[in-house]
Formats: structure tokens, C-alpha cells, sequence
């Protein structure tokens, strides 16, 4: 494999450590394995990651930032404030194509909260989610767009605690969760709480 500069070496390790932990969970992976995908030595990878657990923790920190990026491409559509809270509520990175891996590596990362380092990476990547839901949230309240009963705070969590079991029931392939009889989706609820107006075009 041709040498590649440090940033985009760096980058292809944590996109095929994202498919290897995906595929075989943060315990069983090894660098060994690592190496033979990436088409590299393991000198090339603790070059880069002092250690399987750092690689584990920058995966995580990836997951936070691409997930923000992935918001805000999708938010620079937007029209309004609402239509920017439907979005989001809409666009749950946990069941999005582009996430696949990174999402299955935050899973798997619940089982290592053990480890004070990926503890910590776990609980800065919730902060960063829902820093920028309750942003959104306070700029729909402050346009009358969105429900002031709660504060953004409260309402962020609300999002984030129904994304997760949403996320990991469409993991676990549990079929026709968030759906009734009729055709409704549990993100229409959601904004019918939130705007006070229900959308057709849900996407969980």
C-alpha cells in the first residue's frame, strides 16, 4: 500500500477500526486484525494510536464531529427554526446509512464505561450532542416556533433518550417499533408535541 500523508493515514485507520469493531466488538478486535485490513504493519498503527484503546476513544470523538457535520448539512436547508427542529428529529444519525459503523462502535462502547478513558469520551460525545439540539431547541422558543413548557435542556434529553432506544431497537432489528396501527411514527409524536403540528414525511 503506497505511504499516505500522517492525516489521511490516520483517517483510514479509523474508518476500517470503525468496520472491524463493528463487525467483531471492541474486545475481540485486535490490532493485529487492524493492521491486516488497513494493508499496514502494527508499528504503522501506534504510530498513530498509542494503544487499541485510544484508537477506540478517537473513534468515538469522530462519531461526535461527523455527527454535527451531518446535522448541519442537513439544517442548511432549512426554512425556519421549526423546520430545523423537524429536521433533526428526522435525522437520527444512529439509524442513517452513513452511521453504521460509527453508531455500533458507540454501542459497543456502553460495555466499556469501565474504563474511565472511554468513559469519559462517551460522556463528552452526549454533551456535544446535546449542546447542539438544546441551541436549536432555544432558537425555535425564542421565534415562537417550539414549545417554551420546557426548557432546551430538558427537551435536548427528551431527543436524545428517544433517539437511543430508537437507535439501538432498529440495531437489534426489532420490527414495526416506533409505528402503530394506523401509520404513525413516534417522531411525528415528537413534533406534534414540539410544533404542535404533525409531519408526514417522517424518517425516524
Amino acid at each position: 500500500m503506497p505511504r499516505l500523508p500522517a492525516a489521511e493515514r490516520r483517517a483510514q485507520l479509523l474508518e476500517t477500526a470503525a468496520e472491524l469493531f463493528a463487525e467483531h466488538g471492541y474486545a475481540r478486535a485486535t490490532t493485529s486484525q487492524l493492521a491486516k485490513a488497513a494493508g499496514v504493519t502494527e508499528p504503522i498503527i501506534y504510530r498513530h494510536f498509542g494503544s487499541k484503546r485510544d484508537l477506540f476513544i478517537a473513534l468515538v470523538r469522530r462519531t461526535s464531529e461527523e455527527t454535527i457535520e451531518f446535522w448541519e448539512q442537513r439544517l442548511a436547508e432549512a426554512a425556519s427554526p421549526a423546520d430545523r427542529l423537524s429536521m433533526l428529529v428526522d435525522g437520527n444519525p444512529m439509524v442513517h446509512p452513513r452511521f453504521h459503523n460509527a453508531y455500533r462502535v458507540i454501542l459497543q462502547a456502553i460495555t466499556e464505561v469501565g474504563d474511565d478513558g472511554i468513559a469519559e469520551a462517551l460522556r463528552e460525545h452526549m454533551d456535544t450532542v446535546h449542546a447542539f439540539l438544546a441551541r436549536e431547541i432555544e432558537s425555535g422558543q425564542r421565534a415562537h416556533k417550539v414549545t417554551g413548557r420546557y426548557s432546551p435542556e430538558l427537551i435536548a434529553w427528551l431527543l436524545i433518550d428517544v433517539g437511543l432506544g430508537f437507535g439501538v431497537l432498529t440495531a437489534w432489528g426489532v420490527k414495526g417499533h416506533g409505528t402503530d396501527a394506523d401509520g404513525g411514527h413516534v417522531s411525528d409524536a415528537i413534533k406534534r408535541m414540539l410544533l404542535g403540528k404533525p409531519r408526514k414525511d417522517s424518517g425516524a
